[in-house]
């Protein structure tokens, strides 16, 4: 591993601990040279999933645009940084719970829709708006409504 800073490959391991549930390792590090700190994740490379588009078209699934999605919907929201983190390792665990290594891209956006639903309403407006692609504001009013407290 070399350093982020000043790119030697001399380094040690201060601290490691299992996350999201055993899959990951995190590892604080230091550099023998600088002596700054960073931190490096370690995960099973295994079999990628591939995502079916609606057109038919197959990609590899990519945890960066499903991360930069959930930043949109939750830009300027009261969500850690933290808990987005645990929200998109929530979505890869329940995407990775599927049989086979193919998902529907509309079966993503459902789990990411259910997930933002319980977490922020506004942000599970947001995404709902450019998931089901609304087409004027009686769309939005329709997926606010049950929202609403009842009166």
């Amino acid at each position: 591993m070399r350093c982020p800073f000043c790119k030697s490959p001399r380094d040690k391991v201060i601290d490691s601990r299992a996350t999201s549930g055993g899959f990951v390792i995190r590892r604080r590090r230091q550099c023998r040279e600088c002596s700054r700190r960073y931190t490096t994740y370690e995960r099973a490379e295994e079999n990628p999933l591939q995502v079916i588009k609606k057109d038919g078209s197959r990609e590899l699934y990519d945890r960066k645009k499903l991360t930069n999605n959930l930043l949109k919907a939750c830009h300027k929201r009261p969500i850690p940084a933290e808990t987005l983190e645990q929200l998109v390792d929530s979505i890869e665990a329940r995407l990775g719970d599927s049989p086979g290594r193919e998902i529907p891209s509309s079966e993503i956006g459902e789990v990411i829709m259910d997930t933002l639903r319980k977490l922020d309403q506004v942000a599970y407006v947001r995404f709902a708006s450019v998931y089901r692609d609304f087409k004027d504001v009686s769309e939005f009013v329709s997926e606010i409504k049950p929202m609403l407290p009842q009166e």
